[in-house]
C-alpha cells in the first residue's frame, strides 16, 4: 500500500511539473471565458451556451490530459530506463500500475475541479448585475448546483478513459497507445448505434460484430448528460449511481488485464 502511495504521488508531482498540462488547462480556461463573449452574441440563451460550451470544454481538455500523459506513465519509464531501478525494489508490477493510474486520476481531479471553478466564476460574472426577473426567465439559475452532477460524471469518464489509455501503454509504443485511446473514446460515443446496426445491414454477420462490440467497448454516451443539464432537466441519482458503477466495473477490467499484460513484460 505505501509503495502504491508512493508511486502516485511521485505521478502526480511529474504531471504536476509537466509544461504540457499548464497548456491545456490554460487553453480549457480561456475557451470556457471566450464562451462568455460567444453568449453575449445570442440573446436570451447566453446562460445555456456558456454552461455548454464550458462543460464541453473541460471534457474535452481533460481527455488531451489524461491521454497524452496517460499514454507516458509506462512508455517513458522504459524509454528512461528507470523502470530497471523501479523493478529492482520490493514492488510487485500491480503496485506500479495502480500507483500510476492512481496518480494521474488525482491530477485529473485537482484539474477538473479548477475548470469546474473557472466555469462557475465566468457565470458569477455574467449574472452580476442581471435583474431578477431576467434571472426567473432562465430555465436554470447561472449557478446551478445541479452542473456538479454533469462535472461528476465527466470525470468519471476521464478516470474511464485513463483506465484505457494506461492499458495501451503497457505494451503498445506511445503514439499507437494514443491513437487507440482516442479512437476507443470516439467509439465509445457512438457505441450505442451498434446496437441498432440490424437496421442499417442485412448481414447476420456484420450484425453479431456489432453487438460484440457493443457489449465489449465503453459506452461513454452514458455519462453524457451535459444537454440535461443545461436545459435543467431532472437526472436521477439512481442514473448517476448505475453509472458511476458501470464506470468502477470497466476500470477495474481495464486495470487487471493492464497489470496482467505488464506483469508479463520483459524487462532484461
Amino acid at each position: 500500500m505505501k509503495a502504491t502511495a508512493a508511486i502516485a504521488v511521485n505521478v502526480f508531482r511529474e504531471s504536476v511539473r509537466d509544461k504540457v498540462l499548464y497548456n491545456l488547462v490554460f487553453f480549457a480556461i480561456l475557451l470556457i471565458g471566450a464562451s462568455y463573449l460567444l453568449g453575449q452574441l445570442t440573446a436570451g440563451q447566453d446562460v445555456k451556451i456558456i454552461k455548454d460550451l464550458g462543460l464541453s470544454a473541460t471534457l474535452l481538455f481533460g481527455v488531451f490530459i489524461a491521454v497524452f500523459i496517460g499514454i507516458g506513465l509506462v512508455s517513458k519509464e522504459v524509454e528512461r530506463r528507470s523502470i530497471y531501478s523501479l523493478m529492482a525494489k520490493p514492488i510487485n508490477r500491480h503496485q506500479v500500475v495502480f500507483g500510476k493510474y492512481i496518480g494521474l486520476t488525482l491530477t485529473l481531479a485537482v484539474n477538473v475541479a479548477i475548470m469546474a471553478a473557472a466555469l462557475y466564476a465566468v457565470l458569477a460574472y455574467m449574472s452580476w448585475g442581471i435583474g431578477a426577473d431576467v434571472q426567473r426567465a432562465w430555465d436554470a439559475p447561472a449557478m446551478d448546483p445541479a452542473m456538479l452532477k454533469a462535472i461528476a460524471l465527466i470525470f468519471v469518464e476521464l478516470m474511464l478513459v485513463t483506465a484505457i489509455a494506461l492499458f495501451f501503454s503497457t505494451f503498445s509504443s506511445p503514439m499507437l497507445s494514443a491513437a487507440f485511446a482516442f479512437g476507443f473514446f470516439i467509439v465509445g460515443h457512438f457505441s450505442a448505434d451498434l446496437r441498432n446496426f440490424d437496421q442499417v445491414v442485412d448481414s447476420q454477420a456484420a450484425v453479431a460484430v456489432a453487438r460484440g462490440l457493443y457489449w465489449i467497448l465503453p459506452n461513454l454516451s452514458a455519462f453524457d448528460i451535459k444537454a440535461q443539464v443545461v436545459h435543467a432537466q431532472h437526472v436521477p441519482m439512481g442514473y448517476l449511481a448505475f453509472t458511476i458503477a458501470y464506470a468502477v466495473l470497466y476500470i477495474g477490467v481495464m486495470l487487471s488485464i493492464a497489470t496482467l499484460v505488464f506483469s508479463r513484460r520483459d524487462f532484461k
